[in-house]
């Protein structure tokens, strides 16, 4: 909340949802302007948090901001992204759920930095050990390592992520961090062999050449000179003034050492991003046929000897396809354009590899050991929408993306508006949104979908090129309204397209993509005989990379755009299971200039970022939210009935307060735990007259002094300092007093209920066995018997659990059985009971062929079987004390005599039925009734397991 109107007036609002006029645009670009030039970058709308990149160092990410915005309720400080981070985490050990926080905005809007800003407030905010050290250690380290080889300059940005990442860190039930994985999106394969104008390859290469030790580089076969290297050049702009390859060098070579990586791993893998450099260098020319050999051998050999392949091997499979006939294999000669493009698949290929590998390698690092459940944060960087000149496959992906998240974000965002009014019994008004689902349908739906479209395109026989797959856009989905081309579009319009574009209207704006590329990028097929070559190498990273046990299917692998549609699918479905929070970044200028804002530039960023309609959501009726006890808290000195303490309940206090202040009943509602209040001036007078207030305590402070002879000024101000100071002091005391107090009286109160713990329940004691009924049931679930052989591992339940543990312990081996029972088959049923119970009680020649029990709590069980033998012919009767375990405790009682067998005989005349009558006697026995019934006695409660075997005949 700013401290005055006037302070409003000049650096704006820091929440939008205070906006008057919050539905206009033009409202909102002034309140972020104003702002920015004060360098104030953070601003609310709600909880969501809007960053504007400033270009600049601002001093406000010290260890001091971090303490102050540690524990600190979520609106009480100016915004900030650690306010956030600070919120998400408190809430996710209040509620022991799991969260996310999604990053998004243009390349160069600050993303990344976002991101690291949240993993820096992290580190130093959980819970210190050594083992939790090294995991935050990890944590921060993984980020440059992930930089250096998955970022690069762009035109937009120096620093632009070319894939996405969701990182999860996970945190223990204290809030210590304790693991991480992380998940990476579409790595932009393609910029390690081709680089628009003004842009670079990944940062690692520049990194190595111009960072990397002499001896590194004379071992690599490698110059200190990226104009050397075809791979590096191709943008024109290898050294950047904002970029320091050499000191990044030695941050990346320090967190590889951090995550654990070996120096045998660190010498493979930098391997490898040598070898890359190499065969970027490898030139082929024509023989007299028109095939290609290769023109420069010693960029082979290095090649070779860097990735452990022989070199013959090598060039075959860089100048030859291999086609397999029905029962015998050929090999085909390249052509000089064919061998380029398959010595650039396969730099790409392995580069993409690894960089799998890299990840992978990291998650091991990161991996949580302990198995018990975790709650996590996630941190998704992914990357921004992006329009260039030039739009190709990969900006498609991206915008691709970026439709989906938006689709996830306003479902979110009104699901989760929605369940809060209706949790507070507050009515919800509906508002009116862009539903972006029809962009999202033309790009993904089946058949008739652009991503359908293409792979068709792809993997259909013949003459299939990038023309054909317009037309065929043309032919199927020509008439969406989001979807124009050359040949569809009036006159006007079709200046502005060439012959191979189209152009979608996304829900951030148009974009025009050339088709020269889809086909071969979406493919991104590496000829067979290229994975057999890396096969043989001898690099261990390539061998995970290109593992022997890869199947080679005849069939085409999965597109590019159809992998990463899949992918999405997992991630979305992953992040509708979380809770939502929101980073939105803004790029104030193309220029990366500090104190320039862009108003167009801004304009459009904050339509395709859905602030609008974020705002129109929060706002839908209420301006403002807080719970009864923050917004007593702070407003209560306005009102003599709440000040300076309130005894009642915080929302009798709050209706106290508004009726004082004279709120009307249009103006505000009161829900179960907040008050709403619907228009931002009836909140501005209340702020403006709490400021009024404490400017009058400070002056009746200040007043007290005047009687005294005080010689001037400055000593009254100290005098009125030293007096605010003891009343302060005096409240920190009464607090500290309060609590003291109350510690007290809860200890006292638990000592005399464990004193009372045995008498029957009351106030002395009922709280304590509350707290032992809890406890045992925490300590029974986390020890719960794994087997029924192990139920008398059953936890010692304290008394007043004694009869309740019993019936659980029951329940809970009945359970086990009959889970035991389901997963055995009914052959494997019948073969252990009339194998291994009859070998015992040498009745092998019998066969089983069915259970019964008695209608009586007498833990008799009768096996119905088929004997051969005529003397042994009949049903067996089994007594013991636990039916359930009866049949698998069988074998392990007999073998430590723990039963006492016998057998009856019992004839039967033939043509009558034979009977068994149950009865509770004596003593246990077996006997023949007057009534001719076998009659059979138990004795209650009767601890020593018999088995009687009777052959009824």
């Amino acid at each position: 909340m700013e401290a005055s109107l006037t302070t409003r007036d000049r650096v704006g609002i820091q929440d939008f949802v205070l906006l008057d006029a919050y539905t206009s645009e033009s409202a909102f670009l002034d309140n972020l302007r104003k702002r920015f030039y004060e360098n104030l970058i953070y601003t609310y709308i709600g909880t969501l948090v809007v960053s504007v990149n400033p270009y600049k160092d601002l001093n406000i990410y010290s260890q001091e901001q971090m303490d102050t915005y540690m524990g600190v309720n979520f609106f009480e400080l100016p915004p900030h992204i650690y306010a956030l981070a600070d919120n998400v985490f408190r809430t996710m050990l209040s509620e022991f759920n799991n969260h996310f926080i999604l990053i998004s905005g243009e390349s160069g809007s600050g993303k990344t930095e976002a991101s690291k800003k949240i993993l820096q407030f992290y580190a130093v905010s959980c819970r210190s050990t050594r083992l939790l050290n090294n995991v935050r250690d990890r944590l921060l380290l993984s980020n440059p390592v992930l930089e250096a080889f998955g970022n690069a300059k762009t035109l937009k940005n120096d620093n632009s992520s070319r894939f996405g990442k969701y990182m999860d860190i996970q945190f223990d039930h204290q809030g210590g961090a304790v693991g991480g994985h992380i998940l990476s999106y579409l790595l932009e394969k393609s910029r390690v062999v081709h680089q628009n104008r003004g842009e670079r390859n990944f940062h690692i290469f520049y990194q190595l050449v111009e960072g990397g030790e002499e001896e590194l580089l004379r071992w690599l076969g490698l110059e200190r000179n990226c104009q050397h290297y075809s791979y590096l050049v191709q943008g024109c702009c290898a050294k950047v003034s904002s970029i320091n390859d050499k000191s990044d060098w030695k941050t990346v070579q320090k967190a590889l050492s951090v995550i654990e990586f070996s120096q045998c791993d660190t010498e493979h893998l930098f391997g490898i991003i040598a070898s890359v450099l190499h065969m970027g260098n490898i030139k082929f020319e024509a023989d007299v046929q028109g095939y290609a050999t290769l023109s420069n051998n010693q960029e082979m050999q290095w090649v070779s000897t860097l990735l452990g392949i022989p070199a013959q091997v090598l060039q075959h499979g860089l100048t030859h396809r291999k086609i397999e006939a029905k029962t015998e294999e050929l090999f085909s000669p390249f052509s000089v354009d064919h061998a380029m493009y398959a010595r650039d698949a396969l730099a790409k290929a392995i580069y993409g590899r690894t960089f799998n590998w890299l990840v992978n390698k990291i998650n091991e690092s990161l991996a949580n050991k302990d198995p018990s459940r975790k709650t996590v944060i996630g941190l998704l960087d992914i990357y921004g929408f992006e329009v260039f000149s030039v739009n190709s496959f990969e900006q498609f992906c991206i915008n691709y993306c970026n439709e989906k998240l938006q689709q996830l974000f306003i479902e979110l965002t009104l699901k989760s508006e929605q369940e809060e009014y209706k949790m507070e019994g507050i009515e919800w008004e509906p508002v009116p949104y862009f539903n972006n689902k029809i962009i999202c349908n033309l790009v993904e739906e089946k058949y008739r979908g652009i991503i359908s479209l293409l792979d068709e395109e792809c993997l259909r026989p013949g003459e299939a090129t990038d023309l054909t797959f317009l037309e065929k856009m043309e032919e199927k989905i020509g008439r969406h309204p989001h979807f124009v081309t050359h040949k569809l579009t009036d006159q006007k319009t079709r200046k502005t397209l060439e012959r191979g574009d189209f152009r979608l209207l996304h829900y951030a704006g148009e974009v025009t993509y050339c088709v020269v590329g889809f086909l071969d990028k979406n493919n991104d097929l590496l000829y067979r005989n290229g994975k057999e070559v890396m096969r043989q190498s001898k690099n261990p990273i390539i061998q995970l990379c290109f593992p022997a046990t890869e199947p080679d299917s005849k069939k085409r692998p999965e597109t590019v755009v159809t992998q990463f549609k899949s992918s999405l699918a997992g991630l979305t479905e992953m992040l509708m299971s979380k809770e939502p929070w929101y980073v939105r970044c803004i790029k104030p200028n193309e220029a990366k200039q500090p104190g320039h804002f862009d108003d167009v530039l801004v304009r459009h960023q904050v339509k395709y970022l859905g602030l609008m309609e974020h705002l129109r959501v929060r706002r839908a009726g209420f301006a403002y939210r807080r719970k009864y006890e923050i917004f007593l808290q702070r407003y209560k000195p306005l009102c003599p009935d709440t000040w300076p303490n309130w005894k009642g309940t915080a929302v009798e206090g709050v209706r106290c307060l508004i009726k004082h202040l004279g709120y009307k009943p249009e103006e505000y509602k009161m829900g179960r735990t907040k008050i709403f209040i619907r228009h931002p001036r009836t909140l501005f007078a209340t702020e403006d007259a709490f400021q009024v207030c404490k400017h009058k305590l400070a002056t009746r402070i200040q007043s007290k002094y005047k009687g005294y002879r005080v010689k001037g000024d400055f000593l009254k101000q100290k005098q009125a300092a030293t007096m605010i100071e003891n009343c302060w002091r005096g409240l920190m005391a009464r607090k500290e007093r309060e609590k003291r107090e109350w510690a007290v009286k809860a200890i006292k109160k638990f000592i005399k209920g464990f004193m009372t713990r045995n008498q029957p329940t009351c106030v002395d004691n009922s709280e304590y066995l509350a707290y032992v009924r809890q406890n045992y049931l925490t300590r029974l679930k986390e020890n719960l018997p794994k087997t029924v052989l192990e139920k008398d591992l059953w936890p010692t339940a304290p008394p007043v659990l004694q009869e309740t543990s019993q019936l659980l312990k029951k329940l809970y081996i009945r359970h086990m059985v009959r889970k035991y029972v389901r997963e055995i088959s009914p052959q494997r049923k019948a073969q252990v009971l009339s194998a291994d119970f009859f070998r015992h009680t040498k009745t092998t020649d019998s066969s089983f062929i069915g259970v019964s029990v008695s209608n009586l709590s007498d833990s008799f069980l009768i096996l119905h079987v088929t004997c051969d033998d005529i003397k042994r012919k009949g049903d067996l009767v089994l007594q013991c004390d636990y039916l359930f375990e009866a049949l698998t405790k069988l074998m392990l009682l007999i073998q430590y005599k723990t039963l006492v067998m016998c057998s009856v005989r019992f004839d039967i005349q033939p043509g009558r039925e034979g009977f068994v009558d149950f009865k509770s006697g004596q003593e246990s026995m077996v006997y023949r009734a007057k009534n001719g019934h076998l009659m059979v006695l138990s004795i209650d409660g009767h601890k020593t397991s018999f088995i009687y075997c009777m052959y009824l005949h």
